[in-house]
C-alpha cells in the first residue's frame, strides 16, 4: 500500500490518502473499453492539442479575423501557408492516435501512420469547401439577424458561427472515418457555446443558429440549405432501438430531416426520423413527432380564454 500523506496547515490533521491512490490506481488498471491503447495511454488523443488545432484551422480559414492584428492583405497568402504547415502535422498526429486507440487487438502501426497521412491530406484539400460553406453561414447570419451589422460581426461574435465552424471541421474528419477526434472537437464547441451538434449531422450551406444556447442536433440529422434555428431547438431521437442485451443499436437513422428554407423557432422539439418539408415554419415550444409537408406553418394551439376566466383550468 502506498504510504502517502499531505500535511495541511498546523490547525488541521495530516490526511493519509495512500489507500485512495491505491484504489484509483486499481480502478484504472484497465481502460473503460476493456483494452489498453497500443503503446500505452500516451497515444490517446489530446483535447488540449485539438483545441489548439481547431483555433489554428479557424485562423487559416479566416486569417483577417483570427490571424495576427497587423496582418496585411499582401501577407494573407503566406500566413495561411504558415498556419497550415504547422497545424496539419499536428492534426496528423492526433488522427494517428485516434486510429491506434480505436484499433481492437494487435495493429499494424505503420499502416495507421500511412492512413493518418492520407486522411490529413484529404482533409486539407476539403478546406476550401469548408471555407465556402462557412462564408455562406456568415452571410446567412447577417441576412437573418436585424441586429447584425456585417457578416464579419457574425464571424467574430456569434456563438452559432463558432459552433458551426467546429462542426464543419469535425464533420469532414467524421466522414473520413476518423474515430473519437470529431466528437472531441464538437464537445469543445459545446462547452464553449452551449450548442451541441454531433459531428455526424449533415448540414447544408447558409445555416444560421440565432442566439444558440441549448440547441441540440443529433447524429443522423439531415439539414438542407438556408435553414434557421433559434435557441433551445432540439432535433432528437424519439426512441432508441436496443439489441438482445438491451444496448442501443448504433447507426440507425433516428433524427429529423429538415429540408431547405425551414425556420424553427425557440424551444421547439422535433423528434424521430420525420421530414420537415421545404419552406416550413415551426413555432416556438412546439413538440413535433410527425412529419409535415412543404410550406407548413406549425404553431402551438392558442390559449383558451375560458380556462383563465371562470374555467376550472383542469
Amino acid at each position: 500500500m502506498s504510504n502517502l500523506a499531505i500535511k495541511t496547515p498546523s490547525t488541521n490533521p495530516v490526511w493519509e490518502f495512500g489507500p485512495v491512490v491505491d484504489s484509483l490506481t486499481a480502478a484504472n488498471a484497465e481502460p473503460l473499453t476493456g483494452r489498453r491503447p497500443h503503446g500505452g495511454r500516451s497515444l490517446l488523443p489530446s483535447r488540449e492539442a485539438l483545441d489548439r488545432i481547431v483555433e489554428d484551422l479557424r485562423a487559416a480559414l479566416f486569417p483577417i479575423h483570427f490571424g495576427p492584428r497587423e496582418l496585411s492583405d499582401r501577407r494573407v497568402h503566406s500566413y495561411i501557408g504558415e498556419r497550415l504547415s504547422t497545424v496539419l502535422p499536428a492534426l496528423q498526429e492526433q488522427v494517428r492516435r485516434g486510429l491506434l486507440f480505436a484499433a481492437n487487438g494487435p495493429a499494424d502501426v505503420s499502416g495507421f501512420e500511412r492512413r493518418a497521412v492520407e486522411v490529413t491530406r484529404e482533409f486539407a484539400f476539403r478546406l476550401p469547401a469548408i471555407r465556402a460553406l462557412l462564408g455562406s453561414d456568415a452571410q446567412a447570419a447577417y441576412d437573418g439577424d436585424p441586429a447584425a451589422t456585417s457578416p464579419d460581426e457574425a464571424v467574430f461574435c456569434y456563438p452559432g458561427i463558432a459552433a458551426i465552424t467546429y462542426h464543419r471541421i469535425a464533420h469532414e474528419l467524421y466522414a473520413l472515418g476518423v474515430p473519437l477526434i470529431p466528437r472531441i472537437i464538437t464537445e469543445i464547441a459545446h462547452s464553449e457555446t452551449g450548442i451541441d451538434i454531433h459531428p455526424g449531422a449533415q448540414i447544408g450551406g447558409s445555416f444560421f443558429i440565432d442566439h444558440g444556447t441549448g440547441v441540440v442536433i443529433g447524429e443522423t440529422s439531415v439539414i438542407g440549405e438556408r435553414v434557421r434555428l433559434y435557441q433551445g431547438v432540439t432535433l432528437g431521437a424519439k426512441r432508441f432501438p436496443t439489441d438482445a442485451n438491451g444496448r442501443s443499436i448504433k447507426g440507425i437513422p433516428r433524427h429529423p430531416i429538415v429540408e431547405d428554407d425551414v425556420t424553427i423557432y425557440a424551444g421547439a422539439t422535433i423528434l424521430g426520423r420525420i421530414t420537415i418539408g421545404r419552406g416550413s415554419s415551426i413555432g416556438g415550444n412546439v413538440w413535433l413527432t410527425h412529419g409535415v409537408p412543404p410550406g407548413s406553418r406549425i404553431n402551438q394551439a392558442p390559449a383558451r380564454d375560458d380556462i383563465f376566466e371562470g374555467g376550472s383550468g383542469i
